[in-house]
């Protein structure tokens, strides 16, 4: 069974940081590439940042330079890390696990920038 849980969000005011975490099991970690998306309540999800097994990344124009992607595949969790948030940042942010042929999803969390 595949499992994704994310955490590390909250409540923080423009300009600050936050780390989310997203421990998987039930995959293959090391191969599989993972994602963060983030939705806000009434819109489409949108793709946030990439990260292949190999370590490659790509991420939102809208969080260049904001936001870093990495994974540690000795504790098979995937991390996005958020430098200086904005309040258009806010919004339940999921990670996602592509693995042989499906989409698996965390529950999501919540990140709430005040301005």
């Amino acid at each position: 069974q595949v499992q994704l849980v994310e955490s590390g969000g909250g409540l923080v005011q423009s300009g600050g940081s936050l780390r989310l975490s997203c421990a998987a099991s039930g995959i293959i970690f090391r191969i599989s590439p993972l994602a963060w998306y983030r939705q806000v309540s009434g819109k489409a999800r949108e793709l946030v940042a990439t990260i292949t097994g190999g370590g490659s990344t790509n991420y939102a124009d809208s969080v260049k330079g904001r936001f870093t992607i990495s994974r540690d595949n000795a504790k098979n969790t995937v991390y996005l890390q958020m430098k200086n948030l904005k309040p258009e940042d806010t919004a339940v942010y999921y990670c996602n696990a592509k693995y042989r042929g499906f989409d698996y999803w965390g529950q999501g969390t919540q990140v709430t920038v005040s301005s």
